[in-house]
């Protein structure tokens, strides 16, 4: 025999082998390296490949989880991936240095699947982050083009099983798994033979079985044991999956009691057909098994409708500035297609990939890289989705369609090191677990007992049934229905939520922290007065072109002020936050903001207005200062008067104190008044009132306030029609519906009673269920019927339960 490598062997014999890898059954070439058996080089490769970069706990979370439609030859060629066209196609979002790419993986199918690709980057070393879709099967990667490319990734991916289904195909519907196909043929397939086998059962349903030749009941025994095949090996396999799978990870979960009732009542029918001491349960099987599947397809198809993975369009209530006909009309993101030209201010987010038509884009691509250092790019140049611009105002040209994806991605991903658990749901999936153990122990307590008695048929049923009605599905969905269908109502009413868990912790709020500038006042309406030296129109035009490149509330006053004035060429725009904007104009410096940013020294006793001020300099020579009093929200005085009574308010403006006399109407305890706040005051002081055990939620513009949003327990950007759209925030308000703030808090906690309601229902119907159960006079596929039953019932009361809490607390329009 010739030699080979250490340690590895190939024995060729007819008896079956298991891989250690996949798990698959090998006749004849078997390979023996490592002292572990592969049935191929492939899945030999894999093992290796993992143990080299100590990735072997792959194997403790799954057994043989390398399935066999995972299986792809070595063969595959992913050269067009060389081609810069193609992979402009299939990319995100890249700076030259950093890349960002969606996979589509249709192999993952388990959690340890989950664990192998978000550990790639140790497979990897150009990979710096990977993280996975599960219900989507994909996995999005965030690579270093230095070290690695999309070719090698791709090769890397199909050597360890999870070959890459690449498309070309630009339109991204294509690549979601939202098909239902697999389990409709499940449930046609044990509908089928449900049907089927209750029509061969029907002498025994009427008692005949007497009446018929014992071959024709013979015959009819095997025909339903044959007919039941396609329900035991294909059609219940998912419940067998999910519950090997949490006894891989030694837990028990929901699916673990029902395969158990499922695996007991086939073995004892096909035990009493073969054996010929009964007709068995082969019809009662069938049908257990096809009304969980339509149960079960039921509570899919409603989380469906209540997923909080909206469309962008419910998700954000942004516009952003399209040039038509040479004038700026606001549209929403929704209504911005390829070829629009779009203006891009200081400090907006672009919300699709665009070429950049006019100016000097600074693009800080921090919420989606994580590096903050901005790119420059010069008009011809691509620019992703999801940057940022900082400077001077830019035009650009949209070549992809407003992407879903790129924005809701960022949004979702930008957790900011908070604790983003929901305590809840983790209790939930606790009870869940001790919930299967005593529900398994009362079944077993239950056909012991009988089996004493020398009632075997009793004992059976007494012992399925028991295990099948006394499903925890009801009390784990409630929380995620509840929580869905509130945030769904949220969303119709203005206020949109990043996830369910933000609905909990509005629920906990303690203290609430108001900005000032767009949060507390309106934009778009002002009386605008000049005080000081008279402006040409010169300065005017300076003025424009210096306020246009600037998203700021006041910024964007007095741009509409003065847009009859022709914008010029502006160098240097500069934004200092909490101080001004300035910028080079042909030439000239010109600053506005504060009295000290513009040069003007005011003293201690000297001038005090009670609206804001925007002070101007034009070369190096104060002009004199814009008084701009804004309007106050409508309902502000109703709105924060209600808060009051439950919360303690807190207001953070980055404006001088000009304006305290007029917020003392709302504020009237003047030491909750804080002005002249830096960014960096306003997150220092939100530490503060946490460090005191309070549970803080900021309402701020998300331009200025994003430190602050980040550190908030919660934090809310409030938005009228600007593209001031920030991932750091949890929520984003429709300005327009400010007013119903009490009304969203206050059906928040209802919403979490609904929860609390819901889980004493389940756990009532539970208790009823098993007593009625234990009789051993409940038949299991009654049982079968009232399970999907209860999780019907909880789905129709927390969605019933929080219409009518949201028409209570007035938060539908």
């Amino acid at each position: 025999m010739a030699a080979r490598k250490e340690n590895e062997v190939i024995i060729r014999e007819n008896e079956m082998q298991q891989c250690f890898h996949c798990g698959d059954k090998c006749r004849e070439d078997t390979i023996i390296a490592h002292e572990k058996l592969f049935c191929c080089e492939g899945c030999k490769l894999v093992y290796e490949i993992l143990d080299e970069n100590n990735l072997c706990n792959y194997y403790q979370l799954n057994n043989t989880p390398g399935s066999q439609e995972q299986k792809r030859t070595n063969s595959a060629r992913y050269e067009f991936l060389e081609d810069e066209k193609i992979r402009q196609q299939l990319i995100s979002f890249t700076n030259g240095n950093i890349t960002d790419v969606t996979f589509l993986i249709p192999q993952i199918h388990c959690s340890s699947c989950i664990w192998l690709l978000e550990h790639l980057y140790k497979l990897d070393k150009g990979i710096k982050r990977a993280t996975v879709n599960f219900l989507k099967r994909e996995v999005h990667l965030v690579f270093s083009d230095q070290e690695t490319s999309l070719k090698k990734i791709a090769e890397l991916l199909n050597r360890i099983g999870y070959a890459p289904h690449i498309s070309l195909d630009n339109s991204k519907d294509t690549k979601k798994l939202t098909s239902h196909k697999t389990s409709y043929y499940k449930l046609g397939v044990a509908f089928f033979c449900f049907g089927n086998i209750m029509l061969l059962s029907f002498p025994e349903y009427f008692g005949l079985s007497d009446v018929l030749e014992k071959d024709f009941r013979i015959l009819f025994g095997y025909l339903n044991i044959f007919l039941s095949l396609p329900v035991l090996l294909y059609a219940d396999m998912d419940f067998f999956k999910s519950a090997i799978a949490g006894l891989r990870q030694k837990r028990l979960n929901m699916d673990f009691p029902i395969s158990l009732g499922i695996v007991v009542m086939y073995a004892r029918s096909l035990f009493e057909i073969l054996s010929g001491t009964g007709a068995g349960y082969m019809d009662t099987f069938a049908a257990l098994v096809f009304f969980m599947l339509a149960g079960r397809m039921f509570q899919n198809k409603s989380y469906e409708r209540l997923s909080f993975e909206r469309d962008y369009k419910s998700y954000f209530p942004i516009a952003i500035t399209v040039i038509e006909g040479g004038k700026q009309v606001s549209k929403a993101v929704s209504e911005v297609s390829r070829g629009h030209r779009i203006l891009i201010r200081n400090e907006e987010l672009i919300p699709a990939d665009s070429i950049l038509l006019k100016g000097v884009a600074n693009i800080d691509y921090s919420f989606v890289t994580g590096e903050n250092i901005p790119v420059l790019k010069k008009p011809g140049e691509k620019i992703y989705a999801g940057g940022k611009q900082l400077g001077a105002a830019i035009e650009l040209e949209v070549v992809n369609e407003v992407s879903q994806s790129r924005l809701t991605q960022l949004w979702n991903e930008c957790d900011y090191g908070q604790n983003k658990e929901n305590k809840l749901s983790s209790v939930v999936d606790k009870v869940s677990i001790y919930f299967s153990i005593i529900v398994l122990l009362i079944a077993m307590g239950a056909g012991i007992f009988y089996m004493a008695q020398g009632n075997n048929p009793k004992a059976l049923n007494a012992f399925t049934a028991v295990l099948i009605i006394t499903c925890p599905c009801a009390l784990a969905l409630s929380y995620p229905f509840a929580l869905g269908n509130t945030i769904r109502i949220l969303g119709n009413s203005g206020l949109y939520l990043k996830n369910t868990g933000v609905i909990e912790k509005l629920s906990h709020i303690t203290s609430i922290v108001f900005d000032k500038t767009g949060t507390l006042t309106k934009s778009g309406s002002a009386q605008i007065k000049f005080y000081g030296d008279t402006l040409s129109n010169h300065d005017l035009s300076l003025i424009f072109t210096l306020v246009s490149q600037s998203a700021h509330p006041l910024s964007r006053l007095l741009a509409t002020e003065l847009e009859t004035q022709t914008r010029v060429k502006i160098d240097n725009f500069k934004e200092i936050t909490g101080a001004g904007i300035e910028g080079i104009i042909e030439g000239i410096p010109v600053r506005l903001g504060s009295a000290a940013f513009a040069g003007k020294v005011i003293p201690p006793d000297g001038h005090i207005n009670n609206n804001a001020e925007v002070h101007v300099s034009i070369g190096d020579q104060y002009k004199g200062f814009y008084d701009i009093s804004t309007k106050y929200r409508d309902g502000l005085k109703e709105t924060l008067s209600t808060l009051a009574d439950s919360y303690d308010l807190q207001l953070l403006s980055g404006d001088n104190s000009a304006e305290r006399k007029k917020l003392s109407v709302y504020f009237s305890d003047n030491e909750k008044m804080h002005f002249e706040q830096s960014p960096s005051d306003k997150l220092n002081f939100i530490r503060n009132l946490q460090h005191n055990k309070n549970k803080v939620m900021m309402l701020g513009d998300g331009l200025n306030d994003a430190g602050a949003l980040m550190q908030s327990y919660t934090g809310i950007a409030v938005t009228d029609n600007v593209n001031n759209f920030t991932p750091a925030c949890d929520g984003i308000l429709d300005a327009s519906r400010f007013y119903k703030i009490p009304a969203f808090l206050k059906f928040s906690k209802s919403s979490m009673k609904i929860i609390f309601a819901s889980y004493i229902i389940s756990f009532l119907y539970n208790i009823a269920g098993t007593w009625w159960a234990v009789q051993g006079n409940l038949s299991p596929v009654f049982a079968a019927i009232i399970m999907p039953l209860s999780t019907i019932t909880i789905i129709l009361f927390t969605t019933v339960s929080s219409n009518i809490a949201a028409r209570i607390h007035n938060v539908k329009s």
